[in-house]
């Protein structure tokens, strides 16, 4: 673990939603992919599921990756509130908020006004890898003003 992922998590542990006996876990691996300020935490993870509960927080500031899978997850926004690019469609979202993603669908998380912002994720046990756009579907995706306003707001 690099010193930006232990900072990144003694700052959201100081702030967030913790679970006794549930460890507080970077994101992802420091440059798997572009992500900032968020944490997870797996609260779920057992055999006899065939899915897995997380809970994810991000800092004021802080944004998922801008990923897609071939599973699909539900998201319950828990803490504080957001945006949400789902598909085509960016949405504000706070808690108690549901969030379907259905698979292959391009959807990303932010913290954009200024508080905590945390939800609970249920994929699969069993899942595939996480898929960034390429340079071209990037350009594609970015014909949408929406979405390409969404995006800017992370450059």
């Amino acid at each position: 673990m690099t010193d930006r992922e232990r900072s990144n998590i003694r700052d959201a542990a100081a702030e967030g939603f913790r679970w006794e006996g549930v460890d507080l876990l970077a994101y992802k691996q420091e440059g798997s992919a572009p992500f900032k300020a968020i944490t997870r935490q797996v609260l779920f993870q057992r055999p006899e599921l065939a899915c897995e509960l997380r809970y994810f927080e991000m800092a004021p500031g802080g944004h998922s990756t801008f990923e897609r899978h071939e599973h699909a997850h539900g998201v319950m926004i828990f803490r504080g509130r957001g945006l949400c690019l789902v598909g085509e469609e960016v949405r504000e979202v706070a808690a108690p908020d549901l969030v379907f993603i259905p698979p292959m669908i391009w959807h990303q998380f932010r913290a954009n006004v200024g508080e905590p912002f945390g939800f609970l994720c249920m994929v699969n046990a069993e899942r595939d890898k996480p898929q960034v756009p390429t340079p071209e579907q990037l350009a594609e995706l970015k014909k949408n003003s929406a979405i390409a306003a969404f995006l800017a707001e992370a450059e």
